[in-house]
């Protein structure tokens, strides 16, 4: 027999007997579910409340209550930061020496992503128990459609959800928040909605009264540029859209303009898709100071493109296209890559095209950050074919094999190159990869 929800349910008890209570009558708690669809909804979106800065406050319990800001270094860019750390101004993407300050008290901490990403894979699992459908959006996020699960669990999807993140506070030490509608686009800003332990829902029949209050930039895509555009046009909330013809939007902003249209009314027609393939890579660091020499460049390269190669081989990929991305002092990002005839995992490989490609930006101009990826990613069976003309390439193959055996039983430094002998990055860099199960991002924001 299914939970009856009719009176909807406590969030902290689950209790289900609450009827027009302002507070549980089992536990007191103010923490009331009530939705007139509650029991209809089945597509929700779940995202982990400051997910690298809540699992360090759960390791060290001395920092509850602290600002926490993740990030390395005064001149690397925060990572995430504690809603304590957000109240004075610090959001993520934010560069450290602006988010020093604005909240100069904060307890700064280096990312430490295998761990994020382990607790990210233990979450992932648990998802994967109330539904196959599972589709992850970075290392802690995902959407979930449950339809169908209620003979399985015995309760709606909103029950459901709810036990799940209490489960999620009990067993990992770290709290969510849920976002639950018809479409992906409105559980998305549902989950958004009241972080943090947040449980959100938009239905059917409030869709178009509860966006046209929204301003357009909650609309995704619609960054600050966008919005000023949208400004000079007298758009200024969704409403403005919704009063508009399609045909109108489509003249003026072109598909964009469609996409308007149908993000105002709430249309949004993307189902869950699980196993969402990984389509690339990337690794990227962060300078403490400028660098514009080539020379000073290029053990840096050579230890992300080792970093990278080590990645593809442990996800069992190899990538057909070289990336190389580089940010300017003055924060301008230059992208470049370079497509190969054959997908590579090899170090040597990857380096090799990424320092072609970096000498021909190797001009002087200061630098503050580089990074190196590898997009269209398909299985390492397809990857080196072996050369039977360049019998050198198969040499260093081979020897990249061995080192690769000898770091995997004595560490990751018991064997280096001639490049990266001796250079110690850490006095020289602010290491801060991309999260191991995030798409990495060359747009040019960090």
């Amino acid at each position: 027999m299914t939970i009856d929800l009719a009176q909807g349910f406590c969030r902290d008890c689950l209790n289900t007997e609450i009827r027009n209570a302002k507070r549980c009558p089992n536990c007191g708690s103010p923490r009331l579910l009530r939705h007139a669809e509650l029991s209809d909804l089945s597509l929700a979106h779940i995202d982990c409340d400051a997910f690298y800065a809540s699992v360090e406050k759960r390791d060290r319990p001395e920092l509850a209550g602290l600002p926490v800001i993740i990030g390395g270094g005064k001149r690397g860019v925060v990572t995430t930061a504690c809603y304590q750390a957000r109240i004075f101004g610090v959001r993520s993407a934010m560069p450290m020496f602006k988010a020093l300050k604005l909240c100069p008290d904060a307890v700064i901490i280096r990312p430490d992503m295998a761990k994020y990403a382990n607790i990210g894979r233990q979450i992932r699992a648990m998802m994967q128990e109330l539904t196959p459908l599972v589709q992850p959006v970075s290392i802690d996020e995902a959407f979930l459609d449950l339809s169908g699960t209620e003979r399985l669990h015995k309760a709606p999807p909103a029950y459901t959800l709810a036990q799940f993140a209490r489960r999620i506070q009990t067993e990992i030490g770290i709290t969510v928040s849920v976002g639950l509608s018809h479409n992906k686009f409105l559980a998305k800003m549902a989950s958004d909605l009241n972080k943090p332990r947040g449980f959100s829902i938009i239905g059917q029949a409030e869709t178009v009264s509860f966006l046209a209050r929204q301003p357009v930039g909650r609309l995704p895509g619609v960054g600050p540029a966008f919005q000023a555009a949208l400004r000079k046009d007298g758009i200024e909330h969704i409403s403005d859209l919704q009063a508009m013809s399609e045909e109108k939007l489509l003249r003026r902003y072109g598909n964009g303009g469609q996409r308007l249209k149908a993000l105002s009314e709430g249309r949004d027609d993307r189902k869950v898709v699980p196993d969402r393939n990984r389509k690339s890579l990337s690794s990227e660091t962060t300078f403490n100071s400028d660098l514009s020499r080539l020379d000073e460049l290029v053990p840096i390269l050579r230890s992300l493109s080792e970093k990278i190669a080590s990645k593809l081989k442990d996800e069992a990929l190899a990538g057909q296209t070289v990336v190389l991305k580089l940010k300017t002092a003055d924060f301008r990002s230059r992208t470049r890559n370079r497509t190969l005839a054959d997908p590579t995992r090899r170090p040597g490989r990857i380096f090799d095209i990424a320092l072609d490609l970096l000498r021909r930006e190797a001009d002087g101009t200061p630098f503050r950050l580089i990074g190196v990826g590898l997009s269209e990613l398909v299985s390492d069976r397809l990857a080196d074919p072996p050369d039977l003309v360049d019998q050198r390439a198969q040499r260093l193959a081979s020897a990249e094999e061995t080192i690769d055996q000898l770091r995997r039983r004595f560490g990751g430094r018991a064997v280096e190159t001639g490049y990266t002998f001796g250079h110690k990055i850490s006095r020289g860099v602010n290491l801060s990869p991309k999260d191991d199960d995030a798409p990495p991002d060359f747009s040019g924001e960090s």
